[in-house]
């Protein structure tokens, strides 16, 4: 039995099938191809490591062959390839990653050897076990494990550097939740902040970031190092008026300044409480506490919202940063972002920079920060000085 990964192509084109088959079979793979999009059940297999599949074909679409493979659950590298503009392959990806299917990349026509070549050495395959259609359920801590840990003080903020471009000094850092659950492992935001959610035990989990977050930052000023800090808030933290007095307290507290703090807020908390948290914001600006919105772009009221709060800076979503160097319409939304923000008197934060292009092009688009791994992943506050010494 081969062990080469199986690999099936179909495209209406015959001359297009036929090349992109010789490719993979050159490249290695166990290839067949298909330019009859009606045969599809005939050639699919549960057995297939990719799919390259094309989206506009006669009598039979590749929105449809999508379909059918949610309904096997297919767990095959899908390679979606169009001669349509990007938007419809965007449009694609979208409807297969909601269908819960796994897409790798995509191609415009036409489509060179070396374009496939590269994106076939980009796909991870899940190593093989002796129950390869079992998928592994990810554990997840219980609600009274939770309330545990934050009233023993069992979780640790994280931090995450932000730098200028402009002179790659440190412009602040931005706190993340994380936890060393006993028989879980390393938890992050994703496994905790949920779980706080649904438990009601956001408002005693925001109290603890702020105070290791505030406590932090006092300690770091004590070694020399004023920066700022970045907390996260939910939508249940909008519930209490006294929000703003409260924060002030703390800040005071820890010998702090107002300008020190920011708070990002997303689209979708601010509309779950619109009336309370534009009360609060507007009182947190007066009392010069910084206010960002986080994951621009991605919410269904993005001007409205710019309109109605005095947000002092502008995150641009990591899935249009991460795609900027090779999507134009990515870095249409990119450039498109850092003009607005800079318009409405805002500095504007990139967040998902993970490689030295990417830094280059944001660098040169005029955007204010960057925040990705290219400079440096979260991490525990007793690293961040050592860090700084290496880095700026």
């Amino acid at each position: 039995m081969s062990n080469k990964r199986k690999l099936l192509i179909i495209d209406d084109e015959p001359e297009i099938a036929i090349f992109l088959c010789d490719v993979a079979l050159e490249l290695g793979y166990d290839a067949v191809a298909t330019h009859r999009p009606y045969t599809f059940e005939q050639f699919y297999s549960d057995e297939l490591g990719i799919v390259i599949l094309d989206l506009v074909m006669p009598g039979r679409d590749g929105i449809e062959l999508l379909r059918i493979m949610a309904q096997h659950k297919s767990r095959a590298a899908i390679i979606l390839i169009s001669g349509y503009d990007t938007g419809v392959l965007h449009s694609a990806q979208k409807l297969a990653s909601e269908h819960g299917l796994h897409v790798a990349g995509t191609l415009s026509k036409p489509i060179r050897y070396t374009d496939l070549e590269e994106l076939l050495g980009t796909i991870n395959f899940p190593e093989k076990n002796n129950d390869q259609n079992k998928i592994k359920t990810h554990a997840l801590p219980k609600e009274q494990e939770l309330h545990q840990a934050i009233s023993n003080n069992e979780l640790e903020v994280f931090f995450q550097p932000q730098v200028r471009f402009s002179d790659k000094t440190l412009n602040g850092v931005e706190a993340l939740i994380r936890w060393h659950h006993p028989a879980l492992g390393f938890l992050g935001a994703n496994d905790i902040i949920p779980l706080a959610e649904q438990s009601g035990f956001m408002d005693m989990l925001f109290v603890e970031v702020v105070e290791q977050s505030f406590n932090q930052v006092a300690q770091w000023q004590e070694g020399g190092l004023t920066t700022c800090v970045a907390i996260n808030m939910a939508p249940c933290n909008f519930k209490d008026l006294d929000l703003p007095e409260w924060i002030s307290s703390k800040i005071k507290k820890f010998g702090l300044s107002s300008e020190q703090i920011s708070l990002e807020v997303t689209e979708t908390t601010l509309m779950q409480e619109l009336i309370k948290s534009l009360d609060i914001m507007t009182r947190l600006r007066m009392k010069q506490i910084k206010l960002s919105i986080d994951d621009f772009g991605t919410g269904y009221s993005s001007l409205l919202q710019l309109h109605r709060i005095p947000f002092s800076e502008m995150k641009i979503d990591k899935s249009f940063v991460m795609r900027a160097t090779s999507d134009k319409e990515a870095l249409a939304i990119v450039k498109m972002t850092i003009m607005l923000g800079h318009e409405l008197g805002m500095e504007v934060v990139a967040e998902g920079i993970e490689d030295q292009k990417t830094w280059n092009l944001l660098s040169e688009l005029g955007c204010d920060i960057a925040q990705g791994y290219f400079i440096a992943r979260p991490m525990p506050g007793t690293q961040l000085l050592e860090w700084h010494d290496k880095f700026i």
